[in-house]
């Protein structure tokens, strides 16, 4: 039996599951996958970004309950350790933090005008301002990292925080056909090869609901 569960809205549509459930695995916790119905309230809120604040992902080990994807990364920082969900460098750390920050409160535009959905593929999608310049930043943000600690991974030579918080951007940037500068376009496709990933997305692509409201934001 596993030792935790991690409640989730759709694999799909929501960033913050996929955010959630990247963390769980990263720190190698047991733990099963609850997916719960789109006509849960919590659920629908959070997919129809109606919700005043996230309560998925939720994980619950034992007696204790985490919701948040920022909380759930402190938790599992603080009972896993040595996963290495941060940098070890204390600069590094504070900086991961930052970046992982920005992701967690910023970006409406970008996620309001790109929701996440694995299962589209936009052609020729149009872009418009104030999502252009979210996309500004979130590259100029990959640059620094990249730039800074060499590559592939924001944070070096392993998946840290940073990387769960802007996985799902990458997969918005796929599946709008962003253009995007080379070495950001490198970062998207790395992650979006990473074996997490391609496991969630083959779960995602295998639900069979589709929920109506979220495909007519299109």
């Amino acid at each position: 039996m596993a030792e935790a569960t991690l409640s989730i809205s759709s694999r799909n549509y929501s960033s913050w599951s996929l955010r959630g459930w990247l963390l769980c695995r990263m720190a190698g916790l047991e733990f099963e996958t609850e997916v719960l119905s789109e006509e849960d309230p919590t659920a629908r809120a959070e997919l129809l970004h109606l919700a005043p604040s996230f309560l998925v992902p939720r994980l619950t080990h034992g007696e204790i309950r985490v919701w948040d994807a920022l909380a759930i990364a402190a938790y599992l920082n603080e009972i896993r350790p040595n996963a290495r969900l941060l940098p070890s460098e204390p600069a590094d750390r504070a900086w991961c933090w930052s970046v992982s920050g920005e992701m967690h409160g910023g970006f409406i535009n970008l996620r309001s005008a790109l929701p996440m959905n694995l299962k589209a593929h936009r052609t020729g999608f149009k872009v418009w301002g104030g999502a252009k310049s979210d996309i500004q930043r979130i590259t100029t943000l990959w640059q620094e990292c990249l730039v800074r600690l060499g590559g592939p991974w924001l944070f070096g030579q392993r998946p840290t925080l940073a990387d769960a918080m802007y996985a799902p951007v990458c997969t918005r940037f796929a599946s709008y056909e962003v253009d995007l500068p080379e070495a950001s376009a490198a970062y998207r496709d790395h992650i979006m090869t990473w074996p997490l990933m391609v496991e969630w997305i083959e779960a995602a692509l295998a639900e069979p609901e589709e929920i109506e409201e979220l495909d007519m934001e299109f």
